[in-house]
């Protein structure tokens, strides 16, 4: 089945490589790739996607818009120990330049026991320290950690609580996270969704049903980016 079907998956393939340029012409420069490690993923924080030691990537897609570059690619993170896997992350990953570099680490990532024993375990003795918004919703939701008080107060209580606040809205899926590190920006959109999925080679391509739902889900990532890659630019 797998061999008959692969000049099917390699035609679409190819077709995926030329169309994706095409449709997404408000993206200037773009690269496109499949299954490559992004380049932005060894600045990732570590601690926005919680312990894994599996890594998979599917599509990857850089270039710049509305004066930024970015790296958008999904991906699947998860950790394995002996026949057990949990995944720690799924989904879609925008990585991009911060307008106002962060001095230092801060994440905010879903609060669960398994977040809080990992970093209990592993950051206990490392100088990150946990934050609150002041928004009792949020500190419910989200874990807050940073190797910078200081500077990390005036976002999380400022910026990054109205971003999250306005993600719950459009992202309710399941939590946005978000991570800075330094003139890095991250946001982590977990989704089971195929962003850039076409249909079986044995259906006809549709314009409205098929390729207009991609390009607005492009648009709708790359807007969310720009919000976020402005927490720690001056009101």
């Amino acid at each position: 089945w797998m061999a008959a079907n692969a000049p099917a998956r390699r035609m679409q393939q190819r077709f995926r490589e030329d169309l994706l340029p095409t449709v997404f012409r408000f993206i200037d420069g773009l690269r496109y790739a499949k299954g490559h490690i992004p380049g932005s993923f060894e600045r990732l924080p570590r601690e926005a996607a919680a312990s894994f030691n599996r890594e998979h990537f599917d599509d990857v897609i850089s270039g710049s818009h509305a004066g930024f570059g970015f790296e958008l690619f999904e991906t699947k993170l998860s950790q394995k120990a002996g026949k057990t896997e949990t995944t720690s992350f799924r989904g879609v990953v925008t990585a991009f330049e911060l307008e106002t570099p962060f001095p230092g680490i801060l994440v905010a990532t879903r609060k669960s026991n398994q977040v809080m024993s990992f970093f209990k375990g592993l950051f206990g003795g490392s100088g990150l320290q946990e934050v609150q918004s002041g928004v009792p919703a949020l500190d419910e939701t989200y874990d807050f950690r940073t190797d910078n008080v200081d500077a990390a107060l005036p976002l999380v209580r400022g910026h990054v609580a109205q971003a999250l606040q306005w993600l719950a809205e459009a992202w309710p899926e399941e939590p946005a996270r978000i991570a800075l590190k330094g003139s890095d920006g991250f946001l982590l959109l977990p989704t089971s969704k195929d962003f850039f999925e076409l249909p079986p080679i044995s259906v006809p391509l549709d314009y409205d049903r098929h390729i207009k739902p991609i390009v607005a889900d492009m648009a709708s990532l790359l807007a969310t980016a720009a919000l976020v890659r402005k927490v720690g630019s001056s009101p």
